[in-house]
């Protein structure tokens, strides 16, 4: 018997089942109606909810891509297969946190496809901002699906390279002769993911609840797209235009950015994290496997310390900096004794999703490799340092390329930023290529089990 008889629909249906009971859900995958704006608005909060979930920014979009960028970060050593694969760059087509990552990233368009659907339910006055987070989500998923399940942008070819599915229409009733989607090309997906997040960057709100989306959240994500596309110009100025909105400041030190109850005054945009909704406290959750088991002397802590900082990161830092002292020593469940990171120390606290410090480094480094007049007016030199002088570090007067590169990893580490930093810029990853097969995560072998139409990365 098939776990699934195809996961992106039915996924789907257990998913609008529990976000909102006044939804009737009938057999053969049929959802029959949504009657009411709230309903609809309903599973838009679900949405949120999906993205707080553990195999999306709750944990593994941010920790897969440091588990495959490990080198000089981080060291695996737990016993968990699927990590450690990754870690290895060993990874089947099998593994479950791509299977995972793709199930719950579908889920999120399919639910997102159904508030636009349906948002004429909506009252008139919020129909505009409310199709706005669900193009903000569903151009979130994509962006994340594509970075995983695609060659990087940097490898050009992108009219022909295939991306990952592009499906924009929800999917009520599952025909299974019709519902078997091909995978879009590289450029169609990020045509999609760029329209989806102008849309939302035109019709949010400049601030908002913390765990919504706001015209400046689609802006920092619109950053990091086009910094994949080495896009310079419109990197900078998206960067700039989140920067200059006067609604976020770095915190005064370092350490305040991390382990809040509610966003930081950098945090651009944040999952939210409470004792009763989280990712997860035992084998799920980024802090869950950053977290330390045991203290130095000895006191259990309640984290697995499956993840360590590898001792190469520390050499990346100068004696003033504070970035590379912001570590505890402890252990893991299994009693292996090593350092770990303070980014991910306490349950039930924000994820960072985006943080201000990035954009500034991306404001820097975009102008720096378009040259001409800086977009925003400000140097690439004063934006790297603006960071540096936060965290303590000696400032930089001689500017290259390879600062921007070096000063990413200082300060995201262990936030899933350095894998999309060193693709982007054609370098390798440890030992493998940028281009690397390895590097890019399998199309979930029960998909292709049920989907004809799907053809598999190569190297699996």
């Amino acid at each position: 018997m098939k776990y699934f008889k195809y996961l992106l629909v039915t996924a789907f249906v257990v998913a609008i089942f529990s976000c909102n009971k006044k939804l009737d859900v009938l057999p053969q995958n049929n959802v029959t109606a949504i009657e009411t704006g709230d309903d609809v608005t309903a599973l838009l909060f679900g949405g949120y909810s999906l993205m707080q979930n553990a195999s999306a920014f709750g944990e593994e979009y941010i920790f897969a891509s440091d588990l495959l960028a490990s080198d000089n970060q981080l060291d695996f050593i737990g016993t968990f297969t699927d990590y450690k694969d990754l870690s290895n760059k060993q990874q089947t087509q099998t593994n479950v946190i791509p299977t995972n990552m793709w199930e719950n990233s579908y889920l999120l368009i399919e639910n997102m496809n159904i508030v636009l659907d349906k948002i004429s339910l909506v009252d008139t006055s919020e129909q505009k901002e409310i199709a706005a987070e669900a193009k903000f989500i569903r151009g979130v998923a994509y962006y994340e699906l594509i970075n995983y399940f695609a060659q990087p942008y940097s490898a050009g070819n992108t009219s022909a390279n295939a991306g990952v599915p592009l499906i924009l229409q929800p999917t009520y009733n599952y025909d299974s002769t019709k519902n078997k989607p091909a995978r879009a090309t590289i450029a169609d997906v990020y045509k999609q993911v760029i329209s989806d997040l102008t849309d939302a960057a035109g019709n949010l709100p400049e601030t908002a609840d913390n765990a919504r989306a706001t015209t400046y959240a689609a802006q920092a994500f619109l950053a990091r797209v086009y910094m994949n596309m080495g896009d310079y110009a419109n990197a900078a100025t998206a960067a700039n235009t989140v920067i200059t909105s006067g609604i976020f400041t770095l915190t005064s030190t370092f350490n305040q950015a991390f382990n809040n109850p509610s966003n930081s005054t950098e945090d651009i945009f944040g999952i939210q994290q409470t004792p009763q909704s989280n990712a997860g406290t035992e084998d799920n959750g980024i802090v869950t496997f950053y977290r330390y088991a045991y203290d130095a002397d000895g006191n259990n802590k309640g984290g697995r310390g499956d993840a360590q900082v590898d001792p190469n990161y520390l050499t990346y830092f100068d004696a003033n900096d504070f970035r590379g002292s912001f570590t505890l020593d402890g252990s893991s469940i299994a009693g292996n004794a090593g350092t770990y990171t303070q980014k991910w120390l306490t349950f039930y606290r924000v994820v960072p999703v985006v943080r201000l410090a990035e954009m500034y480094l991306t404001r820097g480094e975009a102008n720096f490799r378009k040259g001409g007049s800086p977009v925003g007016g400000v140097t690439p030199l004063q934006d790297i340092n603006k960071v540096r002088e936060r965290a303590g570090a000696t400032g930089i007067t001689d500017l290259s390329a390879g600062d921007f590169v070096d000063e990413r990893f200082r300060e995201l580490g262990f936030e899933g930023d350095r894998l999309w930093t060193l693709k982007r810029l054609k370098l390798n990853v440890g030992d493998f290529p940028y281009n690397d097969p390895k590097l890019v995560l399998p199309i979930p072998q029960r998909e292709i089990d049920v989907n004809s139409n799907l053809t598999q990365n190569p190297g699996y």
